[in-house]
C-alpha cells in the first residue's frame, strides 16, 4: 500500500499545471492525514496541509487507495457510504479524470 507522501506526490503528477477543478479540494483520511489541492492556483498546488476548501472528500485512507488502483468504483464508494463529500459537489464530480491518471 502507498503512504501519504507517495499518494502526494502521484496526485501532484495527475494535477499538474491545471487539475481543471477551479476550485480547491481536500482529501480528507482522517488520522491517516490530508491532502489539499489548490485548483485556483496558477500553477495548481498539492500539499498535505489541512485548509479551508471549497469541497471535502472524507473516505479512509485504504479506500482511497482502492479507488486510485481502479478497485473501488468512487460513486459505488459515495453510495456505500465509505466516502462523504462536503460543500460543492460539482469539484467532486470533476476526479474521474484526476484517480484515472493514478492507476
Amino acid at each position: 500500500m502507498a503512504t501519504l507522501e507517495e499518494l502526494t506526490g502521484k496526485i501532484r503528477e495527475g494535477v499538474g499545471e491545471d487539475s481543471g477543478l477551479k476550485k480547491t479540494l481536500k482529501f480528507d483520511f482522517g488520522a491517516d492525514g490530508k491532502i489539499y489541492i489548490d485548483g485556483v492556483a496558477v500553477p495548481n498546488t498539492v500539499s498535505n496541509e489541512d485548509l479551508p476548501a471549497d469541497c471535502t472528500v472524507a473516505v479512509k485512507f485504504s479506500d482511497f487507495i482502492a479507488m486510485s488502483e481502479g478497485k473501488l468504483d468512487a460513486m459505488m464508494a459515495f453510495m456505500q457510504g465509505k466516502m462523504r463529500v462536503q460543500g460543492d459537489m460539482t469539484v467532486a464530480q470533476k476526479l474521474t479524470p484526476i484517480l484515472k491518471k493514478l492507476q
